[in-house]
């Protein structure tokens, strides 16, 4: 080891061994490499709509304040959201992002120590973060994709900190009854946080979005998640919250970063809440290009999980890394879950009309010559 790798030994233990999280192929990426143009992107879950014409002039009024810090506290997004969700502003953390609140719980509770438990393919940060703070990862095997509660909870020791489920799962689309759901969260001794991950929760249909909030009444050991990076359209601000018991905020609060909103990811979220025609246009979109994909895979004999979120994931039946690779030089970015023990499938974000059948024509062509 030279002068330079020995700096490697100088970082905790469960960082030298970490392997960052690696996003979906930016469009701007596969254009350098292949030179290609008009490439569309279905890989990182973002709604093709964009941000609606609220928050967009919600941005527009802000920009000419960006000398300014912005409100440190988020207070007028804070009451936003209590009032939709009918909480305490006490209640609630802002992050940069949900990523962002699934690190910050992390990092408040969790010693080398300590476990988290987790499903088999549930969503990479999981253990990401898990391991960046040195705390053992107890990953229970998947039930039909998605979460087995019953076997999550014969892993919950005296030692299990945190358990995070994603609720629908990224990346299988899995969703949980919010009865099994809350039967599971009750059963947890009252030294676990539960963390339910609800990035996905507007795309759920006619099951209630709002059922789970209810329930912080009566388990102050849970914390939810939720972002304005999907149904909202706004990935690129990084804006998500948490909602939990004021004193599991107060915590998380303790160790987040002053200014980790902006002051644009502010003003948008707060506007994109008020837009229910935009969300609305947002789920008639998707609901639409999961119909019209799913006939797709249909037609070419292929199978897929039925999925509750933006997203669906195919079983290609064969190593999917060179129909990826194929998908790439046509210029239609999707996303290999392999990382997620899943190396035959691929999860593929629901867009336009026309980006969903450039997709489908894509596919069919690179199936065809393998």
């Amino acid at each position: 080891m030279n002068n330079t790798d020995k700096i490697y030994n100088l970082a905790v233990s469960g960082v030298q061994k970490l392997i960052p999280y690696t996003p979906g192929k930016p469009i701007e990426e596969l254009e350098r490499e292949l030179g290609l143009t008009n490439i569309i992107k279905l890989a990182s879950n973002e709604n093709p709509l964009g941000p609606g014409k609220k928050a967009l002039a919600a941005i527009q009024a802000t920009l000419k304040d960006l000398a300014l810090y912005p409100d440190g506290n988020g207070f007028n997004l804070k009451s936003a959201l209590a009032d939709k969700y009918a909480v305490d502003i006490s209640q609630i953390t802002l992050g940069n992002g949900s990523n962002e609140i699934l690190e910050l719980v992390a990092r408040a509770f969790l010693t080398p120590e300590l476990e988290v438990v987790f499903s088999q393919h549930a969503f990479a940060v999981y253990p990401l973060v898990t391991q960046a703070v040195g705390a053992t990862a107890v990953v229970a095997p998947a039930l039909n994709y998605g979460h087995d509660l019953d076997a999550m909870l014969e892993r919950v020791t005296d030692k299990t900190r945190l358990v995070f489920i994603a609720n629908p799962n990224n990346p299988t689309g899995t969703l949980l009854s919010h009865t099994d759901l809350e039967v599971f969260i009750k059963a947890l001794p009252d030294t676990c946080i539960c963390v339910l991950d609800e990035a996905y929760c507007e795309f759920v249909g006619d099951q209630s979005a709002g059922n789970s909030i209810a329930w912080l009444k009566k388990y102050p050991n849970l914390l939810i998640t939720r972002t304005f990076s999907k149904a909202y359209g706004l990935a690129g601000l990084r804006i998500g919250y948490g909602l939990s018991s004021p004193q599991l905020a107060d915590i998380l609060n303790r160790v987040r970063q002053p200014f980790n909103n902006n002051m644009l990811a502010l003003a948008a979220a707060e506007a994109a809440l008020t837009d229910t025609e935009h969300l609305q246009n947002t789920l008639a979109v998707n609901a639409q290009g999961m119909q019209l994909i799913t006939e797709g895979f249909k037609a070419l004999a292929l199978e897929w999980i039925p999925s509750a979120g933006n997203f669906v994931l195919v079983d290609l039946k064969q190593p999917a890394m060179p129909i990826y690779e194929a998908l790439l030089r046509k210029g239609v970015i999707v996303r290999p879950v392999g990382v997620y023990e899943l190396p035959n499938h691929l999860r593929i974000t629901i867009g336009t009309q026309t980006e969903n059948e450039l997709f489908l024509q894509a596919l069919t062509e690179v199936i065809s010559v393998l």
